[in-house]
């Protein structure tokens, strides 16, 4: 099986390809951000959002996306433009032909670590471990991709 993982941001959004197989062993196939310069019109900024993820999921072809459902205490202004990239994420998933899974941050920290207020290097660390990599995965957002990725695997089981 192969997940596509999406933590959401408008200014950043991270991503990450797996291929789980049929032992359940994950194995990274790419990871990175889609970024958008931040004074650019919102509208503008999730037309990007959406060319760049349809092409990443056309030349990566996962079966399920796997994104990180979104929790903010304080800030709206935040919650809303990371909502609309959500939405964009989710509706190029849908149109795309994929599962659509959502996990909360909480899912994912415990998930990965078995703590559910896992800090940023400790989910870092166990992403690096699951996959088998030399290094930890760069940016966050990209880790934080990963990991969406990897608990739909586990999850799924």
């Amino acid at each position: 099986m192969r997940i596509i993982g999406i933590d959401p941001g408008t200014g950043i959004l991270g991503f990450g390809v797996i291929e789980v197989d049929a032992r359940g062993n994950p194995k990274m196939i790419t990871a990175g951000v889609i970024t958008t310069p931040a004074h650019t019109p919102l509208d503008d900024r999730l037309l990007e959002i959406f060319d760049s993820l349809t092409e990443i999921i056309a030349e990566t072809n996962p079966e399920v996306m796997s994104i990180e459902k979104l929790f903010f205490a304080q800030n709206v202004t935040t919650a809303i433009s990371v909502s609309h990239a959500r939405g964009v994420a989710m509706l190029t998933g849908k149109q795309a032909g994929l599962e659509i899974a959502e996990y909360t941050p909480l899912q994912i920290k415990q998930t990965l670590t078995g703590y559910g207020r896992a800090s940023k290097k400790q989910m870092q660390e166990m992403v690096k471990l699951q996959l088998g990599l030399n290094n930890m995965p760069k940016p966050d957002d990209a880790a934080d991709g990963l990991a969406a990725a990897i608990t739909h695997s586990l999850m799924s089981r």
